[in-house]
């Protein structure tokens, strides 16, 4: 795959993540996600509930991504799997107080350059899989 389609695609990620980590988690589902949080919302809704509608907004907005470039159903249900997964352990990490802000983007803009790399320097948008 040509790098000016691969930059595009990797600018995509990066908005998508925008989008889903900031403008459409609310402060319910940001503190709610942690397993020790003490947010009202917990007491409706469990954290590992939180955690997970959170995870899967981030693969469905991968998937939808790599999607709208052409790639292959099996992709896209392979890369929303590996995001879903991923962003799940890193908010976790970041709810263990493991990390910081900083680190947990970092790994999550990590992600988005594995995924890009996965799905573009193999068969994702060539008609593979």
């Amino acid at each position: 795959m040509e790098g000016g389609i691969a930059a595009v695609v990797l600018l995509y990620l990066l908005a998508g993540h925008a989008l889903a980590d900031f403008c459409l988690q609310n402060e319910a589902m940001a503190s709610g996600k942690c397993p020790h949080s003490t947010h009202p919302a917990t007491h409706q809704v469990p954290w590992y509930y939180w955690l997970a509608a959170h995870a899967l907004v981030h693969g469905a907005v991968v998937g939808l991504v790599f999607h709208m470039f052409g790639a292959g159903w099996t992709w896209v249900t392979l890369l929303f799997l590996l995001e879903s997964g991923a962003h799940a352990l890193i908010d976790w990490g970041k709810c263990q107080g493991w990390y910081g802000i900083h680190i947990d983007q970092g790994l999550h803009l990590l992600c988005k350059c594995v995924w890009c790399s996965l799905g573009l320097g193999g068969p994702a948008l060539q008609g593979g899989l």
